[in-house]
C-alpha cells in the first residue's frame, strides 16, 4: 500500500510537473503586460483550457518554449515590481528539471503524510507551488491570479478533510495561520517595501494555512526556513560577487522550500 502510495504520488508530480513550464512562460511578463498567447516563433497556444496546459513544445511548429531563467524573453533582466533594487544575477532552470522538481516534492509529501486525507490537499498544491516559484525566479513576480486562488484553495480543501478520519490537522488553526503568517509579512512589507514584495504577503496566506494546520510550531518552523533559506542564497552570491546588500532576489521560492520542509516535519510528528 505505501509503495502504490508513492508511486502514485510521482505520477501525478510528474505528470502535473509537465505541464508547468507552458503556463510558467505565458505568465512570465512584466507588470501591465498580458499573459503571453504565443510561443516564440508566434503560434497561438491551443488546447485545454484555452491554451494554458500543454506540453513544452508548441503543437505547430515543435519549438520548445524557453528554459525558465531570471531574464525576460528580449534578455533583459526583468525588475521586481514589488521591490525596486536592482534584480538578481539570473537563474537559469532548464524546463526538464521543472517535472522532476515536482515528482521529488510529491514524493516527499506523500513519503510523510502517508495516507492520511490531507494528503490530497497537499499533492493538489504542489504543482501550483512550483509554478510560482518558477513565474518568481523568471520575473519576480507572483501573479495574484495564482496567489489568491491558491490561498482560497487551502482553506477551503482543508474544511471538508476536516471531517474526514484519519486526518491530523486542525482546520481553525490552519486559518488562523494563514492570516497570522499573511500578516506578519505585510507588516514587514510595510516596514520595509524595498526588501519586501507585496506579492510575498499574498503568498504567504496559503503557506500560513498549510504549516498551520499542523499546529503553530510547524508554522514558525517553516516561516524560519523561508527566511534562513533565502538569507543563505543571498549570502552566496555576494560571496561569488554576484549581487550586492541591495540586489532583489525572488524570495517566493524560498518561502515556499521552508513551507515545504515545515510541511514534512509537520506530517512526519503526526505519523507519530
Amino acid at each position: 500500500m505505501y509503495a502504490t502510495l508513492l508511486a502514485v504520488a510521482a505520477l501525478w508530480g510528474a505528470a502535473a510537473g509537465l505541464l508547468v513550464p507552458r503556463a510558467a512562460y505565458r505568465l512570465s511578463v512584466e507588470p501591465g503586460e498580458p499573459w503571453r498567447g504565443s510561443c516564440p516563433s508566434g503560434h497561438g497556444f491551443a488546447g485545454p483550457m484555452r491554451g494554458w496546459i500543454g506540453s513544452v513544445r508548441c503543437a505547430t511548429c515543435a519549438t520548445a518554449v524557453p528554459a525558465v531563467s531570471g531574464q525576460a524573453a528580449d534578455g533583459v533582466a526583468g525588475p521586481s515590481p514589488d521591490a525596486p533594487a536592482a534584480p538578481a544575477t539570473p537563474v537559469t532552470v532548464p524546463p526538464v528539471t521543472v517535472p522532476l522538481v515536482t515528482t521529488a516534492a510529491c514524493v516527499a509529501v506523500a513519503a510523510a503524510t502517508g495516507t492520511r486525507p490531507e494528503l490530497a490537499v497537499w499533492l493538489l498544491m504542489v504543482p501550483f507551488a512550483v509554478l510560482l516559484a518558477v513565474v518568481d525566479l523568471r520575473v519576480h513576480r507572483l501573479p495574484d491570479q495564482l496567489t489568491l486562488p491558491l490561498a482560497a484553495a487551502a482553506a477551503l480543501l482543508l474544511g471538508p478533510v476536516a471531517l474526514l478520519p484519519g486526518h491530523a490537522g486542525s482546520w481553525a488553526t490552519a486559518l488562523l495561520g494563514g492570516l497570522v503568517l499573511g500578516g506578519a509579512y505585510f507588516v514587514l512589507f510595510v516596514i520595509h517595501p524595498n526588501g519586501m514584495g507585496f506579492g510575498d504577503v499574498k503568498l504567504a496566506l496559503s503557506l500560513g494555512v498549510v504549516l498551520g494546520w499542523y499546529g503553530w510550531s510547524v508554522l514558525f518552523a517553516g516561516a524560519f526556513a523561508g527566511f534562513l533559506f533565502g538569507s543563505l542564497y543571498g549570502v552566496v552570491l555576494m560571496a561569488l560577487g554576484r549581487a550586492g546588500r541591495r540586489t532583489a532576489i525572488p524570495f517566493g521560492p524560498f518561502m515556499m522550500a521552508g513551507a515545504l520542509l515545515g510541511l514534512l516535519l509537520g506530517a512526519l510528528a503526526a505519523r507519530g
